[in-house]
């Protein structure tokens, strides 16, 4: 079946395409793509997941969202990729969707997003994403994701894609970096899986590794799992590094809910 496609702002990269399954559901997917938040990069890069994981049995919502470059940054970024996942809600109810097990899969700059998103429910007011979710995400894998802000902004990852992403420099608005850097939202309260590939020269392993324990330093449910491959490896469906992400998929909809079917 064709995704069908969701809109939920007026600008051109504010959608989600829906991935239904022909059976059973064995849970959700929220696949947020990466690229550096650049607006170079859409999420084409999730159909491939999508396709993959649809056949697998999972209903997935391949999440668009404005980039900087593309109207996108700080505060447009956070408030599409809240927005977008809160507007699944409306999908769900429209075909009569289970939300118990929902877990974001995020790569790369995605893997940013979708880790900052599970921490929506501790925000502060007027921060972005605040509030009670309307979808609330039961779980992340996190695809060599970019978890430590502030380390990636030291080291200048892709030409100062941080600063580029925030608007301004740390010195001249902390209070946002400390609100968009996923280091400042430990413990949460969901399991993130943070899956890095061993020759990954993209984001470095120490951004998952650096996450992985601050997170379990303070009780969180984190866990760092190392695989074959490089920074695209784990976006590959039929690499050991995707079949990797898969089983994690399962385990965090086990996670979630154990009385939903078996995963896997």
């Amino acid at each position: 079946m064709a995704p069908q496609r969701y809109a939920y702002g007026e600008d051109a990269s504010q959608f989600a395409d829906l991935y239904l399954p022909a059976g059973e559901v064995l849970g959700v997917v929220v696949i947020i793509h990466g690229g550096y938040w650049r607006s170079t990069y859409g999420a084409e890069l999730g159909k491939p997941l999508a396709e993959d994981l649809v056949a697998r049995g999972y209903a997935c919502w391949n999440l668009e969202y404005r980039r900087a470059g593309g109207g996108g940054g700080w505060p447009a970024t956070f408030d599409d990729v809240a927005a977008g996942i809160d507007h699944l809600a409306t999908a769900a109810a429209e075909h009569g969707l289970d939300l118990r097990s929902t877990t974001a899969l995020g790569h790369s700059a995605g893997g940013h997003l979708a880790v900052w998103a599970a921490g929506r429910p501790g925000m502060p007011a007027g921060a972005p994403g605040a509030g009670i979710p309307a979808v609330k995400l039961t779980g992340v894998v996190s695809q060599a994701g970019v978890l430590n802000l502030r380390e990636a902004r030291d080291l200048g990852l892709s030409d100062d894609a941080v600063v580029n992403l925030m608007g301004v420099p740390e010195a001249d608005d902390p209070e946002r970096y400390r609100l968009a850097d996923p280091m400042t939202a430990v413990p949460l309260d969901v399991p993130v899986y943070a899956v890095h590939g061993k020759k990954d020269t993209t984001v470095p392993l120490s951004q998952s590794e650096s996450y992985v324990r601050a997170a379990t330093a303070l009780g969180a449910r984190a866990e760092l799992v190392v695989v074959p491959g490089n920074h695209f490896a784990i976006i590959t469906p039929g690499s050991k590094a995707w079949d990797t992400v898969v089983d994690l998929l399962g385990a965090a909809v086990d996670a979630a809910d154990p009385g939903l079917p078996a995963a896997g």
